[in-house]
């Protein structure tokens, strides 16, 4: 199934929607455009939006293929991200950093 752009301000608007003359707002209610779209992916993505709204973005993302593939990209580098976040800092590493910020507090105060 192809996708179509919709109006000039970037509304979604499916197929057949567009061949019988009636926009997106008839067949799915409101829709986003890609500004707004693009403006809340991160909101969409923490899961930080109401449900109304989430489904707006979501019909929008269904239907536009640059801001899918946009969320798709962001959410598939969160996830490369989380796991290489997993690492565990090596305690000697965590007691020379805690060894440093002692001396340089005792520096800034005076105290040698």
């Amino acid at each position: 199934m192809s996708k179509d752009r919709g109006d000039e301000a970037g509304r979604a608007e499916a197929p057949d929607a567009a061949a019988t003359g009636a926009g997106a707002d008839a067949l799915f209610g409101v829709t986003v455009n890609c500004e707004e779209a693009v403006h809340e992916l991160y909101t969409y993505l923490d899961g930080e939006l109401t449900e109304t709204r989430r489904e707006e973005i979501r019909v929008h993302l269904d239907w536009c293929g640059p801001c899918h593939g946009a969320a798709d990209f962001e959410a598939e580098l969160r996830k490369v991200i989380a796991n290489k976040c997993k690492d565990r800092v090596p305690q000697s590493l965590i007691e020379r950093v805690a060894e440093s910020l002692d001396e340089e507090s005792k520096q800034h105060h005076g105290e040698h």
